[in-house]
Order: structure tokens, then sequence, then C-alpha cells
């Protein structure tokens, strides 16, 4: 169990307050593995286990208890023996009926300290907003970085070069539990498959109460195919026409809406860099995780630029930047990143092969007259910076502590 201190450190500012911290992420991504780092951070303070209510609602040993009353009465029940603040920890919280009710009245009854976790954007979001009204605060948890899974993966082969190591990482992802399998190929490709059925069947189809399962699994494959590449509603639709399916744009706004609530995929907004303004159509879509994509639908290798593209967008989530697609005239920038008063460029190519993909990439931000950082990221083990413009090896940049 590594650390995860990136998070932590986002977390450990809230513990004791009477905040409820919400852990959210895509299923299998650790948030169970971060509700037990909180505990252990807890118990070095001082405070003493018996004082912690734990229960993971996808055990059907809690299956009574997954409506609003009857979670409220057994944890009322057992919160009268304990001593001092009752400190609760509830995974996966939203197979409980109105589990929102529940939550706020304990947190106005008890003297507690509450975490909860869920994998669904929507129902956490829209339900907290509605009952909580602002006493919040949520966490997401995403698969492992790339540092995550080198620190995992040299406990089982220390010798291996970095240059291995990435390999490895662009094939079988950043899922937690694969380090159980010692990155065995097989093994790790049946469970991330395994995985995907899981967040597909019961994060999407159940909780969405979807009827066509069919249309899901081909919108779901055409947005893993073109992960990284700007298209619209209206281009899928005609897509799917070609495959003799008539599908109203709506509907495929709707089922890829329900993919980003189960933190499956990730919507990248245009902006218009001299208008500075939100384009209105043709976003981008990343995965959670780029093994997931290997696993079910292959091709990480032949679609190499765009799963680094992947890789990349997801780091800068991983530290809390907000990120659009730029466009200046008829240049376009990979990522715009924001966080606080920082800002952040950042384009990703697969190699810096001729003189022409080198002035397409670094041409980019030429017209751009701020003084932000501006990266180029690829493969090549040479520096290729100029102009004030920094070439990294796409490895350096996952593991560099700050970019700015």
């Amino acid at each position: 169990m590594i650390k995860r201190e990136l998070y932590m450190s986002r977390i450990r500012p809230f513990i004791g307050s009477d905040l409820i911290k919400v852990i959210t992420g895509i299923r299998r991504s650790g948030k169970s593995v971060m509700m037990e780092l909180i505990k252990k951070e807890i118990i070095n303070s001082g405070v003493n286990p018996s004082q912690f209510i734990s229960i993971n609602f996808e055990n059907l040993c809690y299956s009574h208890l997954q409506t609003a009353r009857a979670l409220h009465d057994e944890i009322t029940a057992r919160a009268e023996s304990i001593d001092g603040k009752v400190y609760l920890f509830f995974d996966e919280i939203q197979e409980v009926k109105e589990w929102e009710k529940c939550i706020n009245s304990l947190r106005i009854s008890l003297d507690c300290d509450i975490y909860i976790s869920g994998s669904n954007a929507k129902l956490l979001s829209s339900e907290l907003s509605t009952y909580l009204g602002g006493r919040y605060v949520e966490f997401i948890i995403y698969p492992f970085s790339f540092a995550e899974f080198s620190e995992l993966y040299y406990l089982s082969a220390p010798d291996e070069i970095m240059q291995n190591v990435f390999q490895k990482y662009l094939l079988f992802g950043g899922m937690p539990y694969l380090a159980n399998l010692r990155f065995a190929e097989e093994p790790s490709k049946q469970y991330l498959q395994d995985l995907f059925t899981s967040v597909q069947l019961k994060d999407i189809v159940r909780r969405n109460k979807i009827r066509d399962v069919d249309l899901l699994e081909r919108i779901i494959a055409y947005v893993m195919s073109n992960v990284g590449t700007t298209f619209s509603a209206t281009s899928l639709t005609k897509f799917l026409k070609s495959e003799k399916r008539t599908v109203a744009p709506e509907t495929i706004l709707n089922y890829i809406k329900y993919c980003c609530d189960a933190y499956l995929i990730y919507q990248v907004k245009r902006e218009d860099l001299q208008g500075k303004q939100i384009l209105a159509s043709n976003e981008k879509y990343y995965i959670a995780d780029h093994g997931i994509r290997e696993a079910v639908f292959g091709g990480n290798t032949k679609d190499i630029n765009l799963i680094l593209e992947n890789i990349v967008y997801m780091e800068l989530l991983r530290r809390g930047y907000k990120i659009t697609v730029g466009k200046y005239g008829n240049k376009e920038i990979d990522f715009v990143c924001r966080k606080g008063g920082e800002k952040l460029y950042v384009q990703v190519a697969y190699l810096l092969a001729s003189e022409e993909t080198i002035e397409r990439e670094f041409g980019a931000f030429y017209s751009i007259r701020d003084n932000f950082p501006k990266f180029v990221v690829s493969l090549d083990e040479f520096d290729f910076s100029r102009n004030g413009i920094i070439h990294k090896n796409i490895r350096d940049f996952l593991l560099m502590k700050d970019w700015t």
C-alpha cells in the first residue's frame, strides 16, 4: 500500500472538521485504500480505533442497512457506546437508498467526522448539493500516476530500466490492483476487462436504467477508439447511421454524460484563446485509465500518440488543473491548464521526427505572448527546447514535482 501523498496532502487539512469528506472516482481506483490511509493518519494523531465505524455497502453483510432509516438507527445505536468523537467511514454510499438524508442527520445529531466514497459523480454531487449545501469537500481519486506505478513496479523488479517500466505503463495503465497480479499480462488483461464490464453494468447501465445496452457499447467503443480526437455528437450520429443505427444526438450526449458520471471518460471543452470563450462543439474525450482501453479494445501501441496525450491529460487532472483544448487562429494547443493563478500550456507528440513536426508542435505557441510555462512533451531522448519553449521527454515530464 503506497501512501498516495498527493491526495493525503489535500485531505489532511479537513480531518476532524465537520465538513463531510467525499472520496470519489472510477470503481477500483483506490478509494477504499484512501479510507484506510486516512484511518492510519487519524490513529497516528492519537485517536483510538474503537471510535471508528466502517461499512462497505458492496458487502452483502450490510444489505439490511441500505435504507436511510436503517443505517441511521444502526449508527446512532453504535455511537452511544463510543467515548468522544465518532469517525464514520462509508464505502460505496450510493448503494443506500436516500443515503444523503441519513448523512445529513448524523452530521447534525452526532459529534462525528464523516468520510463517504462513491463511484458516481452525478449521484454524489447532485444529492449532496441538495441536502448539504456547501458542507462537504470532494476529492477525486484517479488510477495510479506513472510515478505511483513506478514505485510499485520497482518493488518487484528493482533492476528494470525506466524505459521498460514506461512501456509496461503504456500497456497496463494505472489500476492499483494490477500490482497484486505482479503485472502479469493475461491476468491483468482479464482483470481490466472484468473491471470495465463492472463499471459499464453497475455504474452506467443499472444506475441510469439504460435499456439499449448495445447502443451504449457502440458509443463507448467509438469514444475510446477516438480518445484525444475532437468530434461532435453529430459526427457520432453519422457513424452509427453507417452501422444501421439511427440515434438522436441528444441520446448520444446523454449516454456520454452517463460515462462521465461514472468517471470512465472525461470531457474537455475547446477554448478560443483570442476571443477568450469556450466553444460549443467538438469536445475531446479521454479515458480514466488507458490500460482499460488496451485490455478491452487493444491498439494502444498503434495509437501511441493518442495514448501519450491521454496519459498527460490524466496527470494534469491529478495535479488539480482545470483543462481546456486551446484554439489560437488555425493552431490548436493540446492542453491549456489553470490552477489558482498558475497557467500552463502543453503540446504532446509521439516523436519530433522531422523539422516539419518540430515546427508544428513548437509553432502552436509562437502567437501566445504571456510568460507562463510552455511545454512540448514527446518520447524523444534528446532535448529540443527552443525560443523559451521547454521540451521534455514524457517520462521526465510525468515525474517532475513541479511544472511552474
